[in-house]
């Protein structure tokens, strides 16, 4: 926007100011030779009044009272601009790119299943894990250290502790070397993990992150991770298809995690197995054909991508340096809030142009006749006025939010006779989720029972009760 402005002034300026210059030289100068005398008096009004009506008071608001309205209606719903120039490339974003963990997810992982291995036991392998994740930040790390807690396992002290950005991490406990990462990192180690091969893949295919615990060499135990999607991912999701925009996940994990959760939200381009240092190459590859990429991150990891974005979208609960490097920061975790932003940077973009459309109108008349010497200064200064209102009058009329339909949602109870246990209840629901339009999924296993929130447009009763069927379950 700022460049729009600036752009316009440029020529405007001069304009008004040649337009002015001609007008006291016709009235001097020129009827002089034409009538044999200089007629000064109009020429001082005749440019006075062009000087005033050529004022570009009404150009310089048009700008900043579009970006006070969009600014003032963004921070009511959560949404800090931090420049100026998003407002302007925001209306141009035609791909908006997602972080997984934390961003799509809630980011509060925790262990959903530990399988031990080779004469391990569950407590002694979560132990050693967690020693070697005690001093990492990551979300991942903290979820096995809460776990191995839980499990009263013991936990030792870990020494040379080395990272490999992407991979994982090895240390030696109790005199052991100990790695704890992606399974791939675990085989390049030297683990065999042939002979849960398929275990890994299932965790996979339900949208849990696979850690590949190693000891000495050998694989001591796989541990996944589960960490549920935010409330509104998938609403943020299907809004952004609505715009004309297509959203794309960019993530390090495991390509068949990544799938998974992609097909739950309905994203689907996939970058997934991306190293930190990768991101940002991703997102400067999308940029190559000249589309404007908008980013939305909440990692120290994200913080490159954030900045070689277009627009960088900073989640307002993750760490300092990704909010630095954004230009947009979410206050909270609402997903929703990115198509707002959205929303609004065109729609403030919208009301500068118009801003400027009427400030042009009233200028564009009443500079040319003013340098007829007809229109008196003051006459002059109320059409300026009266500009200056036009323009303050549309910046604060009007929506900048489309109204938006409500989505019908519809719950129903579906009696599920062969369901005896929570085991059940998680994996029905999981089957459920998948599905677009559904939202929520409960049950009671003493009822065999279970409730599904969904919405009508998406999805039917038949829909629900086959998708349980292929579950192995009985709906009636």
């Amino acid at each position: 926007v700022l460049v729009l402005v600036d752009r316009v002034l440029q020529v405007y300026v001069p304009v008004v100011l040649g337009f002015a210059a001609a007008a006291f030289l016709a009235w001097t100068l020129g009827a002089w030779w034409l009538l044999g005398e200089p007629m000064g008096t109009r020429a001082v009004f005749a440019a006075l009044a062009v000087l005033v009506m050529g004022y570009p008071c009404a150009l310089g608001m048009a700008m900043p009272l579009a970006m006070i309205r969009g600014g003032g209606m963004a921070a009511e719903r959560g949404i800090l601009m931090r420049a100026g120039e998003a407002f302007q490339v925001l209306k141009d974003v035609r791909k908006v790119v997602f972080d997984k963990t934390g961003t799509l997810t809630a980011g509060k992982p925790a262990v959903a299943q530990v399988l031990a291995l080779n004469g391990w036991e569950r407590g002694e392998a979560l132990g050693l894990a967690a020693a070697v994740e005690e001093v990492s930040e990551h979300p991942l790390a903290r979820a096995i250290g809460a776990a191995a807690k839980e499990a009263n396992a013991q936990i030792g002290r870990a020494e040379a502790f080395q990272a490999t950005p992407g991979k994982g991490v090895t240390a030696r406990v109790a005199g052991r070397n100990v790695s704890v990462g992606s399974p791939a990192f675990a085989e390049q180690l030297g683990a065999d993990l042939a002979p849960v091969r398929g275990e890994i893949e299932r965790m996979q295919a339900e949208a849990q992150t696979v850690i590949a615990v190693a000891v000495d060499g050998g694989l001591a135990a796989v541990i996944s991770i589960a960490d549920p999607l935010k409330p509104d991912a998938r609403d943020a999701v299907a809004r952004l298809r609505e715009a004309g925009i297509e959203p794309v996940m960019l993530t390090g994990d495991n390509r068949r995690t990544a799938e998974a959760v992609a097909r739950r939200l309905g994203i689907e381009r996939v970058y997934a197995e991306v190293l930190p240092a990768q991101k940002a190459e991703r997102i400067r590859a999308l940029q190559e054909d000249g589309t404007r990429v908008a980013m939305v991150g909440d990692g120290i990891n994200d913080a490159p991508a954030l900045m070689q974005a277009d627009v960088g979208i900073a989640i307002g609960a993750g760490t300092d340096i990704a909010i630095e490097s954004a230009d947009i920061v979410l206050v909270g975790e609402r997903l929703t809030a990115v198509v707002d932003a959205i929303d609004i940077g065109r729609a403030s973009y919208g009301k500068t142009v118009q801003n400027l459309a009427l400030a042009f109108s009233f200028n564009g008349i009443g500079v040319p006749l003013a340098t007829t010497g007809l229109v008196h200064p003051v006459w002059a200064m109320i059409a300026m006025a009266a500009s200056v209102t036009a323009v303050l009058t549309n910046s604060f009329a009007g929506r900048l939010l489309p109204r938006r339909r409500v989505r019908e949602r519809v719950e129903i109870d579906v009696a599920v006779a062969n369901m005896h246990c929570e085991h059940c209840v998680d994996t029905i629901r999981k089957g459920l989720l998948e599905l677009e339009g559904v939202e929520a999924v409960s049950g009671d296993p003493a009822r065999k029972r279970v409730s599904v929130a969904y919405r009508p447009e998406a999805i039917g009763p038949e829909g629900i009760r086959r998708a349980i069927r292929a579950r192995g379950y009985d709906a009636a």
